[in-house]
């Protein structure tokens, strides 16, 4: 009986350091990628290293339903995906009188910052439905195909709302570029 007891305790501690290993490697594969994508999505970076730590958490809990490892990146997104939307169904806003709040000028940030805060707001003005697909693209280098299985969609669709979002952000940038041709001219 102490033999089964022994074998039976060699196979969890296995098993044990199976998935310890499967884990530390998902980690080293696709933290810096789950990251940046946190940290684009809530722009905070102490909100997204809580939310990347709560996902990685919640990536160990239930590694064991990770059946396909090709699917792991999409699997991670998703979970951060239902992570960040948790804290809002948990978060109690503070009221504050208006009286009280300070707004803080940005107009003094290097022009390289306002590109990319400008960009980032052209984007956000996009639906979701086409902000969604063009931001795997271009954040993770997803193919249309990913994409389309991230998203549950067909990948015709997903290729029809990457070409429509492209074409958005284009005409945004043109129509910024023209009003801005007529104030300084």
């Amino acid at each position: 009986m102490r033999t089964r007891n022994k074998t039976g305790n060699g196979q969890v501690l296995s098993g044990m350091k199976a998935k310890h290993q499967r884990y530390e490697a998902l980690v080293k594969a696709f933290h810096a990628d789950i990251y940046r994508y946190a940290f684009w999505l809530i722009k905070d970076q102490s909100i997204a290293e809580d939310v990347v730590q709560e996902t990685f958490l919640r990536a160990w809990r239930s590694l064991d339903a990770l059946n396909d490892e090709k699917a792991a990146k999409s699997w991670l997104i998703t979970i951060l995906r239902r992570e960040n939307a948790r804290r809002f169904e948990r978060k109690q806003f503070d009221t504050v009188d208006i009286d009280d709040v300070h707004i803080q000028d940005d107009t003094q940030h290097a022009d390289g910052d306002l590109k990319n805060r400008e960009l980032q707001r052209l984007l956000g003005g996009l639906s979701v439905e086409y902000r969604e697909p063009l931001i795997l693209q271009l954040i993770f280098g997803f193919s249309g195909e990913e994409i389309a299985n991230q998203l549950g969609l067909n990948k015709n669709t997903v290729m029809t709302r990457l070409f429509r979002a492209r074409n958005q952000l284009k005409e945004a940038l043109e129509k910024q570029n023209e009003q801005r041709g007529r104030i300084n001219g």
